[in-house]
């Protein structure tokens, strides 16, 4: 038996953005056969959090997901919905609410910004850096500095040592900015592991003196200005069963037609001030228009090559959540939309 640290990670009840927020379990157990199952549920002060008045203040942590934490002895990353003492789901829990469907697999695309002294990361104190364009994918001092690939390359090896599904890294359009991508299959499992992704990347800025910027668009400006530079997305692959196994163009304008329908609600959760970023600039489409376009990133899906040349079949990738998007609500509404699509 051993001392094992269990860090309980939740949401709290923040908006419009939700915060993550964590604390320390020690258990005795065998670190080599600790299992989910093992798990305590725990509690929390919700008042502290904005999930509970003060005169009634007792949530509840129920452990949904086990990761190892390499940077720490004997210790494990637990990803935890949030309940009401009653053992209902909280108001502010949204992965109660995603429908389960082992089916359905995610893959999203998180761009952010590293952030120092209130700047991106590479900015000068005073003006602009050069103009976007040796940014993306680049190499070299002037491009990416000289820590921002040190910090991305321990988040790479913390999130594999943790078994979660990071499967790409990529410096980013604007100065300051990167992306990492998660995939996974079920309804869940994707957004589980974004959120225990973007954990670690926090935690791991810490001790840089750096913070993460999730918001979408922090460098505003009118058009071909100084403050003129992309704003971060979280585009949302998906794919269902029907989509990977038989597909068909009629039914891919049924979906189509369905997204079409209920723009409105997926604008609704795909993240805060996104009319900032949905400008139709910067390989967006306008926050209140829907189109899709073959390789089209200026559409609000982009329907990738593969897809039409395998008989319509494959994945989509929806364009428009941006950086500071739940992946929860983002996943529970593609579904929904999926869902209200018959297949036969």
């Amino acid at each position: 038996m051993s001392k094992i640290k269990l860090e309980y990670i939740w949401l709290d009840g923040y908006t419009p953005l939700a915060g993550l927020r964590s604390k320390t379990k020690i258990i005795d157990g065998d670190v080599a056969s600790l299992t989910l199952a093992d798990l305590p549920m725990w509690g929390f002060d919700g008042s502290s959090t904005k999930q509970a008045e003060g005169k009634s203040s007792d949530c509840l942590l129920k452990p949904v997901g086990l990761f190892r934490d390499c940077t720490r002895t004997n210790a494990f990353l637990v990803m935890s919905e949030v309940l009401l003492p009653d053992g209902s789901p909280h108001p502010s829990n949204a992965r109660a609410t995603v429908a389960e469907d082992p089916d359905t697999w995610f893959g999203f695309e998180q761009e952010y910004f590293f952030y120092q002294d209130g700047r991106p990361l590479g900015f000068p104190e005073n003006g602009y850096p050069a103009p976007q364009g040796p940014y993306y994918t680049g190499v070299g001092y002037s491009s990416v500095g000289c820590v921002a690939r040190e910090i991305v390359e321990k988040h790479i090896d913390i999130c594999l040592a943790a078994n979660i599904n990071i499967e790409g890294v990529n410096a980013e359009v604007a100065k300051g900015q990167w992306e990492f991508q998660i995939f996974g299959k079920g309804s869940k499992s994707a957004a589980d592991e974004m959120w225990v992704a973007r954990y670690i990347m926090m935690r791991l800025c810490e001790s840089y003196g750096i913070d993460v910027e999730w918001r979408c668009k922090p460098i505003r400006g009118a058009f071909d200005t100084p403050l003129d530079w992309n704003g971060s997305g979280m585009h949302a692959n998906f794919s269902t069963k029907h989509l990977r196994e038989v597909g068909g163009k009629a039914y891919f304008e049924k979906l189509m037609a369905a997204f079409s329908k209920h723009m409105d609600e997926h604008i609704a959760v795909y993240g805060p001030e996104n009319h900032l970023r949905l400008t139709g600039l910067h390989e967006t489409q306008s926050i209140d228009k829907f189109t899709y376009g073959l390789a089209d990133r200026g559409a609000s899906i982009r329907v990738p090559h593969s897809f039409v040349n395998s008989g319509y079949k494959g994945y989509l990738e929806d364009r428009r959540p941006n950086s500071a998007a739940d992946p929860y609500l983002v996943a529970g509404r593609i579904i929904k939309t999926i869902h209200s699509v018959p297949t036969n």
